[in-house]
């Protein structure tokens, strides 16, 4: 695997410039694929304009300025992904990572209160020897949510989970009238209700139906694009039906 990347073939969810440059941060192997993921490096420094160049960004990063999910990063290669937090407790300002309806990454700012918690999707579930239910989450952590909990949670569900102490808060149902939101393909950032799960006896993905208010037309997309955000009503502030994400920097 090469360590470097080139600008102009890096993937198009990151919010960088093309040709202002040969090479770019390629992100380090971590918890979220690199199509869906950018380096803390090109956030802090190409969209959030904290620093000019990667000297200084890197110097902000070894100063412990940045927070990803509760923790402190200091790695520049750090990939940060969809539902990530982001914060920065010398300004006081907390982000997170979503998809906008063009499939880049943007930063979007939160509260205190919504920055103390994150939403992670259940992608896999397994016994362990001694018979504890191990969930893996869409961002590299493994939660053991004890027997009762464990049974109740399925492939595909979504948990809120506390920060950084990773403390279940509610579990979301992934099943047919719960909210989702997209987070790839060309309906990314739409949010809607699951009305149907299409099994498919196949190598091929799952299709979801998505239904979206006031009368709009349904669409379908693969079940690896489909994230789950509530049951009754979408459980995150800053995302509703008609929500198109705000950009901190512009095309």
């Amino acid at each position: 695997m090469k360590k470097h990347q080139k600008r102009i073939a890096a993937p198009r969810s990151r919010r960088i410039e093309r040709k202002t440059a040969y090479w770019t941060v390629k992100p380090r192997p971590g918890p979220h694929p690199g199509d869906r993921s950018a380096p803390l490096l090109l956030l802090v420094r190409d969209v959030l304009k904290l620093a000019d160049n990667s000297r200084e960004a890197k110097r902000v990063l070894n100063e412990g300025n940045i927070i990803v999910n509760g923790r402190v990063r200091k790695d520049h290669k750090f990939p940060v992904g969809v539902f990530d937090v982001l914060s920065i407790p010398v300004l006081k300002i907390n982000y997170i990572s979503l998809l906008d309806d063009k499939g880049k990454l943007s930063l979007v700012k939160i509260g205190e209160e919504e920055a103390s918690r994150k939403l992670c999707r259940v992608n896999d579930k397994r016994m362990l020897k001694e018979g504890t239910i191990q969930l893996n989450l869409h961002d590299g952590r493994n939660i053991l949510p004890g027997e009762k909990l464990g049974e109740q949670i399925k492939t595909h569900d979504s948990l809120l989970i506390s920060l950084p102490d990773n403390k279940i808060l509610q579990h979301f149902a992934y099943k047919e009238g719960s909210k989702a939101m997209v987070v790839g393909g060309k309906h990314s950032a739409q949010t809607g209700e699951i009305e149907a799960i299409r099994t498919v006896r196949s190598p091929e993905s799952n299709v979801v139906k998505i239904k979206l208010p006031e009368g709009e037309e349904s669409f379908e997309t693969i079940d690896d694009y489909v994230f789950v955000v509530g049951e009754k009503k979408i459980e995150i502030p800053t995302v509703n039906y008609r929500h198109r994400l705000t950009q901190i920097n512009a095309d």
